[in-house]
């Protein structure tokens, strides 16, 4: 294997930044993502409202883990996606119990 050439270190920040860039890019459709994500979590949380049903379902994000591990071709290992998913599912839990608890004073919307 042959050493890379060297590069200078503004040549190492311009290229920092640019990474940076795309990184500032993808945070923003992350969010977009969490967003869309939390509006049908909303909505589920309002059908079990209706329904009276928990908002904890054990063998719900059971599903949700399997399917996430599965669907992860790295680089991120199945634990990371794992845990990045339990704090994801954590925050929607909290949003499906503010609903729950909390309804909407304008109908639900």
């Amino acid at each position: 294997m042959h050493k890379p050439p060297s590069m200078t270190t503004e040549e190492a920040r311009a290229l920092l930044e640019e990474f940076r860039v795309l990184v500032d890019e993808v945070d923003r459709r992350l969010v977009e993502l969490l967003n869309e994500r939390t509006r049908v979590v909303e909505d589920i949380g309002r059908v079990k409202r209706e329904a009276h049903l928990p908002i904890y379902e054990p063998k719900r994000e059971d599903q949700v883990f399997a399917n996430v591990t599965q669907a992860n071709h790295g680089p991120l290992t199945p634990e990371a996606v794992r845990r990045i998913f339990e704090r994801i599912i954590d925050e929607m839990r909290t949003i499906q119990k503010l609903r729950i608890i909390e309804p909407s004073s304008d109908g639900d919307q």
